[in-house]
């Protein structure tokens, strides 16, 4: 059985498979793109539902220009958001083929979960953090020494917004699955993450420091899962090794084979130790 695929081309061939990857990486981007666009004002309405949710239900353009490049840059948000998977696919197939299979087992499975932490990571965003971020935001809309101090959030504004919460929270919650690619490739271990937990209480809050507005609610929103997910890492990983040394177990033991009680030896004939035969 081979470990590896029949792969050894020149470099030029190499090079020529990743430039068709890139190519079609790069239509399907194309291809999403103007599909989004065209549903574009249909997917900002989705985008501002939790404004609209916080009590503001007006949004503002001061630049001519503002409003149909807000258009382009949801239909490129949307465009990525939709096409990472095949784009993952695309890196897979280019990658694979260089891999063993014990190697390509290992990363199978978080190729297929990278997906599914960053669009879970995404709609904690959107449904949880970003509500309770705008909440607190605009409460500071009011009077302030005789003067009425009103939020017009501009729409390019509140699409960084979106943007910076989405791909911050979708980006953040694949930490488990990049924690347990360098555990299994030997780069760290479970004890050393174990040891660690102090300075990932520190990281965690300086992640969502860089990846959130500069509010304390939204930090917390996004260092709290963040943690949450640190200790989530480490249980996975100790998991695996109690299947792994388990699966272990049960190979050597059935290599060994199942143990029988040799006994004394029956006398010829079925007949009784140590008595008379029939007479």
């Amino acid at each position: 059985m081979k470990d590896i695929d029949d792969s050894k081309a020149p470099l030029l061939e190499h090079l020529i498979e990743l430039r068709r990857r890139v190519l079609w990486s790069l239509a399907v981007l194309a291809a999403l793109f103007f599909a989004a666009l065209y549903f574009a004002k249909d997917i900002f309405a989705f985008l501002v539902q939790p404004l609209l949710a916080a009590g503001q239900g007006r949004v503002i353009f001061t630049d001519v220009f503002e409003a149909f490049f807000v258009d382009v840059k949801v239909a490129l948000f949307t465009a990525l958001m939709l096409g990472f998977p095949f784009f993952a696919i695309q890196i897979w197939k280019f990658v694979a083929p260089g891999l063993y299979v014990k190697e390509k087992r290992a990363l199978l499975p978080f190729l297929l979960l990278t997906p599914v932490f960053f669009i879970g990571g995404a709609a904690f965003a959107y449904y949880v953090a970003m509500p309770w971020a705008l909440h607190f935001l605009l409460g500071f809309e009011g009077e302030v020494g005789g003067v009425q101090r009103d939020a017009l959030p501009g729409v390019g504004n509140y699409l960084s917004f979106c943007t910076r919460f989405l791909f911050g929270f979708g980006a953040a919650f694949l930490l488990p699955i990049l924690l347990m690619i360098l555990e299994r490739a030997g780069v760290v271990q479970v004890e050393q993450l174990k040891k660690a937990r102090r300075y990932a209480i520190v990281g965690a809050f300086a992640v969502a420091a860089v990846l959130t507005p500069p509010d304390a609610i939204s930090q917390f929103m996004l260092a709290l899962p963040l943690y949450a997910l640190y200790e989530f890492a480490i249980a996975a990983i100790r998991l695996t090794h109690w299947r792994r040394s388990r699966r272990e177990s049960l190979s050597a033991r059935d290599v060994e084979g199942p143990r029988t009680n040799e006994g004394p030896e029956a006398p010829p004939g079925g007949g009784r130790v140590g008595g008379s035969g029939p007479i």
